[in-house]
């Protein structure tokens, strides 16, 4: 039985958690809070994230993570994006020889636009074989309920990505292999801007041509800016790509399209953030770098655009909207 580490106890960390744990995995979770340490361990949930899920008994967690890194063959990074470094600048010591990590973050790094397998790469000293990733359509109550669900786990070193495969497999959870990296985090990245988009569509009371409209061309964005930074075309395609923006983009239960949709209603930033008890979309933050780095590939991507304006320059979502319709028209 392998022992692996999930550092952050989230809704997706702990689902993910769960997975490994029906795998046939020890599972053994860092938390910041103690009160969600104490339930994984002593009443076998996560109430503050996934309340009513039951948690397998090999899962157990703790506060301190010198505990949670001790002896774990393969750990798994599961902390927002734009705080990953900081967390992990705290844990790189604690990480032994040869071990690998596997990111769930989807996001680029404010400042330095870096991709998460990058910062990682950076911070940890790891060669691109030690890095995985981990992407596709996951909603994580979904998962954690056990529905099916299928994901990617993008790896250089092919051969540890099939060892993966294997841990992360159950009857309900279906991993596929790619040796794609760049193009899953691109996906898992801009997807949550797209998701934006369409929630702020439907907070304005827009339909479904709309939602696959905006879905259609956000996928068509996110494959123009990857391909340009390296990416394989045909991933955007797949699961990490297509599959991943469909379920944040229409799902009620996507945190991104949720306050996009709020943001629709025509709520204030701050009101969004409120209504979604305090969590701030990843999108939110996300598309500022994603703007960035886009600008320096001079690749356009005018729902990116869009979404910054919104969320960081004050701008009318109505008015961006006709804005975005009435720009020239051109070739598919």
């Amino acid at each position: 039985m392998a022992r692996i580490a999930v550092m952050g106890a989230g809704s997706w960390g702990t689902a993910v958690g769960k997975v490994l744990a029906d795998a046939g995995s020890e599972v053994i979770m860092w938390a910041r809070r103690d009160e969600v340490a104490a339930g994984i361990n002593e009443e076998h949930c996560n109430n503050r994230y996934l309340p009513e899920i039951r948690l397998p008994s090999t899962i157990t967690a703790s506060t301190d993570p010198a505990e949670v890194l001790d002896g774990a063959e393969e750990v798994v990074l599961a902390v927002p994006s734009q705080s990953l470094r900081a967390n992990l600048e705290n844990w790189v010591d604690l990480l032994a020889p040869g071990v690998g990590v596997i990111s769930l973050a989807k996001g680029i790094e404010t400042g330095t636009l870096k991709r998460i397998s990058e910062v990682v790469s950076e911070v940890a000293g790891l060669t691109d074989g030690q890095i995985a990733v981990l992407s596709g359509p996951n909603l994580a109550r979904e998962v954690a309920e056990g529905q099916p669900a299928a994901t990617v786990i993008a790896c250089s070193d092919e051969e540890r990505a099939t060892r993966l495969q294997d841990a992360f497999s159950t009857h309900y959870f279906r991993p596929y292999t790619n040796n794609d990296v760049v193009g899953c985090e691109i996906g898992g990245a801009t997807k949550n801007v797209i998701a934006l988009v369409c929630g702020i569509a439907s907070g304005m009371g827009l339909g479904d041509n709309t939602a696959a409209t905006l879905i259609t061309r956000g996928l068509a964005e996110t494959t123009r800016l990857g391909v340009a930074l390296g990416a394989n075309q045909v991933t955007f395609a797949g699961l990490a790509g297509i599959g991943d923006l469909v379920a944040t983009c229409t799902s009620p239960l996507s945190r991104n399209r949720t306050f996009g949709e709020r943001l629709g209603l025509g709520e204030t930033l701050e009101q969004a953030q409120a209504a979604t008890h305090g969590q701030v979309a990843e999108g939110v933050k996300s598309c500022t770098s994603i703007r960035a780095l886009s600008r320096r590939a001079g690749v356009e991507m005018p729902l990116t655009e869009a979404v910054h304006e919104i969320c960081h320059e004050g701008g009318d979502a109505v008015e961006v909207a006709v804005r975005l319709m009435s720009r020239s028209t051109k070739p598919e």
